[in-house]
């Protein structure tokens, strides 16, 4: 053999002792608790199952010859967040370790919305504010609470609060606004149990946007005409 391939083969014996060495001190230090564990998130998804929120509960609703755009909701930092936020005592904000939602919460309200006003068929068409579709009106939202919410009970409730100004494009002008309450109990304390209720939450509060989005445009339309 000669001194060059000697010498190659010096270099890679060290080299793999040394990988060998590092891989053996970091198993060691994993099994001390000296690296830190990752979090194990279980993600949870309250979206309403189809059906349960279309804007349908009002027969008397109108259809209206109109399209909406629906901005996604404003809100404060901890609200704008995939963490699923439970207030265990008045003025105090924590959240579940372990859970959050499949996405941020304004996102979640912004699609149901989509959703929902698309499945309803009682308007020709409903994007995002944004995506470049010409529509007459634009409902913007203030998403202030999306919370578990114990309210000195011994189980949570799931509490939506969603301020709603329906906007009319070409002028501007704010046609009508109004703030939606919506507080489901959930069955126990357990997150899925208080999924289930942000989904029932969350189907309510759609179905009575689309309602008053619908009513209070078809209104303000007749009357330009």
């Amino acid at each position: 053999m000669s001194r060059l391939s000697a010498r190659m083969l010096s270099v890679r014996t060290r080299s793999t002792l040394r990988i060998a060495a590092l891989a053996i001190a970091t198993a060691a230090l994993a099994g001390c608790g000296i690296l830190p564990k990752q979090e194990t998130l279980a993600l949870y998804d309250p979206t309403p199952q189809r059906g349960a929120a279309q804007g349908a509960a009002n027969p008397a609703g109108p259809q209206v010859d109109w399209q909406l755009q629906i901005g996604r909701p404003y809100a404060d930092t901890m609200h704008d967040s995939a963490r699923i936020l439970v207030r265990p005592e008045p003025g105090e904000l924590q959240v579940y370790k372990g859970a959050a939602w499949a996405q941020p919460a304004p996102d979640i309200v912004q699609d149901t919305l989509l959703r929902a006003f698309t499945d309803s068929g009682r308007l020709p068409g409903v994007a995002r504010r944004g995506d470049g579709v010409s529509a007459r009106y634009q409902l913007l939202l203030d998403l202030r609470r999306f919370e578990s919410d114990y309210e000195g009970g011994a189980a949570p409730s799931a509490r939506i609060e969603l301020g709603a100004r329906l906007v009319q494009n070409a002028e501007n002008r704010v046609v009508a606004s109004r703030v939606f309450e919506i507080a489901t109990p959930a069955d126990g304390t357990d997150v899925a149990q208080i999924n289930r209720a942000f989904q029932r939450g969350l189907g309510e509060a759609t179905t009575q946007l689309i309602d008053w989005t619908l009513a209070e445009g078809q209104r303000d339309a007749e009357a330009r005409r």
